[in-house]
C-alpha cells in the first residue's frame, strides 16, 4: 500500500466513486424536510418529535466528524468510508421500514453516524491520490456535488413523496448505496496507513462539547432560550459545550502523546481561513433555501416539487462552472476565484431578500438564481484545495475532519439563525400589518398560521407580511458570508505541499 499521490493509474475513476457515496449524503441531508408533513400524518407524530427526526440526524452527523476523520487515519480512509456507507445503506432500510417516529429517530442517529464516517474520507483521499497540480480540479467536482446536491434532495424528495410515499426518501438510498459500495471496493485504493495513538480523553471532551454546543443550538429556537430540562436552561448548555471544547483545546495543546486533532493545522494560515470561511458556506447554504420554499409555496401557492424548481438554474450553472473553477485553482489566485464566489454569495441573498413580494415574477428571481449557481460554482473548490493544499499526508484525515466539522457547525447555526429570524420577521410585519403581533407571539393567528402554512387564502397584506419576512431572513445569512469573502481575501497563494 502506498500514499503517494503518483501511484494512483486513475485517481479520476476514484473520486467518481467516493463522490456517489457524498452525493447520497447530502441530499439525505435535505430531502426529509419536503417529506415532513407526511411522515408526522403517517406515523401520528407531533412537531416536536417530528424536528428531532432531522435534529437527531445533524446530531449524529456532527458530533464525531474530529473522531472519524482520525479514523481515517488510523485505519485507512478506504476502510473506514465502506464501514460508514454499509451503515448509513443499511439505516436508510430501518428508516423505510419505522412503524413510529421514535423508531425512526434512532434510526436516523444511526444513519447520521454512518455519513459521519464516509464524509471526511473523500477529502482525505482527494488529498493523498491527487498531486498538487491537479487537486483544485478535484476539488472542483468535490464543490460541485455538495452544490447540486443542496437542490436535487427538495425536488427528489417531492417527485419521490407525491408519486410512492415518504418511505421512498430512504429506500432510495439502498440501491445507490449498493452501487456506491461496489464502485468503492473496486476503484478506490488502499491507502497506507500511519499508526497513530488514540487519544481517548480528547475523544470524550471532543464528542461531549460538541453534542452540548449543537443541541443547545438546535433546542434554542423551540426552547425560547428558556428551560430544556428541569432548571437545565438552553443558554447554560450552550455554554456548557463552550466550555468543554475549550478544555478540549487545552488538552490538545499539553497533551505530550498523540492528540486527536493537531494544533499544527491552524498554524497554516490558509487552513484557518478556509475554515473560517467553510463555516459561514455551511451557515447560508443551509439557510437560504427555507425562507424561498416557504414563500413559494405559501405565498405562490406553489407545490414542494415546482418550489424547489425555482432553485433548478442555481444548480445547473453550478455544475457546469465549478470543474472550470477547479482547473483554474490549480494555477490561479485563490484569492480571486474564492472572492468572486462568496461576494456573488451575499450579493445574490441581499438582492433576493428585497425582492419577495407577493406579485414578484419568475423572471425577477431568475437573475438572483443564476447568480447563487455563480457563487456554488465558484466558492466550493477554492476554499477546499487551499484548505487542504499544505497539510501533511499523516494530517489528511485530522484536516478533513475538522473542516466538515466547521461546516457542520456553520449548518446548524444557520438552521437555528433563519428560523429565529423568520420568526422575528413575521411577527414584525405580519403584526404590523394585521394586529396579529401577539399572535404571533403566542403560536396563534394569522402570523402563526401562514408559517404553518395552515392558510391557504391570506388576504393581501398579511400574504405580502410574510413574503417581505421571508425575504428580510435572507439578509441573517448574507450579512455573515460578508466574514467569509473577507477572510479569503488574505489567503497566502498556496505553497508547494509538504510531505509528511
Amino acid at each position: 500500500m502506498t500514499s503517494e499521490p503518483n501511484t494512483v493509474s486513475n485517481p479520476w475513476r476514484a473520486l467518481w466513486a467516493l463522490c456517489l457515496g457524498f452525493f447520497m449524503i447530502l441530499v439525505d441531508s435535505t430531502i426529509v424536510s419536503v417529506a415532513m408533513p407526511d411522515i408526522m400524518e403517517s406515523l401520528n407524530a407531533d412537531i416536536n418529535a417530528a424536528i428531532w427526526v432531522t435534529s437527531a440526524y445533524l446530531l449524529a452527523y456532527v458530533v464525531p466528524l474530529l473522531i472519524t476523520g482520525r479514523l481515517g487515519d488510523r485505519f485507512g480512509p478506504k476502510r473506514v468510508y465502506l464501514v460508514g456507507l454499509v451503515v448509513f445503506t443499511l439505516s436508510s432500510l430501518w428508516c423505510g421500514m419505522t412503524t413510529s417516529v421514535e423508531a425512526l429517530i434512532i434510526a436516523r442517529v444511526i444513519q447520521g453516524v454512518g455519513a459521519a464516517s464516509m464524509t471526511p474520507q473523500t477529502m482525505a483521499v482527494i488529498t493523498r491520490i491527487f498531486p498538487p497540480d491537479r487537486r483544485g480540479a478535484a476539488m472542483g467536482m468535490w464543490g460541485a456535488v455538495a452544490g447540486v446536491a443542496t437542490l436535487v434532495g427538495p425536488i427528489l424528495g417531492g417527485v419521490l413523496v407525491d408519486a410512492f410515499g415518504w418511505e421512498w426518501i430512504f429506500f432510495i438510498n439502498i440501491p445507490v448505496g449498493v452501487i456506491a459500495l461496489v464502485m468503492a471496493i473496486w476503484l478506490v485504493p488502499s491507502l497506507e496507513t500511519h499508526p497513530h495513538r488514540f487519544d481517548w480523553f480528547g475523544v470524550v471532551l471532543s464528542a461531549g462539547g460538541m453534542f452540548l454546543l449543537v443541541y443547545g443550538i438546535q433546542q434554542a429556537h423551540g426552547a425560547g432560550w428558556g428551560p430544556l430540562i428541569g432548571p437545565v436552561t438552553v443558554p447554560f448548555v450552550i455554554a456548557g459545550g463552550v466550555v468543554v471544547l475549550i478544555g478540549f483545546v487545552l488538552w490538545q495543546k499539553v497533551n505530550r502523546s498523540e492528540v486527536l486533532v493537531p494544533l499544527s493545522l491552524f498554524k497554516d494560515r490558509n487552513f484557518t481561513l478556509a475554515a473560517i470561511a467553510m463555516t459561514t458556506v455551511g451557515f447560508g447554504v443551509t439557510s437560504m433555501a427555507f425562507p424561498i420554499m416557504l414563500w413559494a409555496q405559501t405565498v405562490l401557492g406553489y407545490s414542494p416539487t415546482q418550489s424547489a424548481l425555482l432553485l433548478a438554474p442555481m444548480a445547473i450553472l453550478s455544475g457546469v462552472l465549478a470543474p472550470f473553477v477547479g482547473r483554474l485553482v490549480d494555477h490561479g489566485d485563490p484569492r480571486v476565484l474564492a472572492g468572486i464566489g462568496l461576494g456573488a454569495f451575499s450579493i445574490a441573498l441581499f438582492w433576493l431578500g428585497s425582492i419577495l413580494d407577493v406579485h414578484t415574477s419568475l423572471w425577477a428571481v431568475i437573475p438572483p438564481v443564476l447568480l447563487l449557481g455563480v457563487a456554488n460554482g465558484f466558492m466550493w473548490s477554492p476554499i477546499s484545495s487551499t484548505a487542504t493544499r499544505n497539510l501533511p499526508l499523516h494530517h489528511a484525515g485530522a484536516g478533513s475532519g475538522v473542516y466538515n466539522t466547521v461546516r457542520q457547525v456553520g449548518a446548524v447555526l444557520g438552521s437555528a439563525a433563519i428560523s429565529a429570524a423568520m420568526e422575528s420577521r413575521l411577527a414584525a410585519n405580519i403584526g404590523s400589518s394585521s394586529g396579529a403581533v401577539g399572535g404571533a407571539e403566542a403560536g396563534t393567528g394569522p402570523a402563526a398560521d401562514v408559517a404553518g402554512g395552515t392558510s391557504t387564502e391570506m388576504p393581501e397584506a398579511v400574504a405580502s407580511g410574510f413574503a417581505h419576512a421571508m425575504g428580510q431572513s435572507l439578509w441573517v445569512p448574507a450579512g455573515l458570508i460578508v466574514i467569509g469573502f473577507v477572510a479569503v481575501l488574505f489567503f497566502e497563494r498556496p505553497k508547494p505541499r509538504v510531505r509528511g
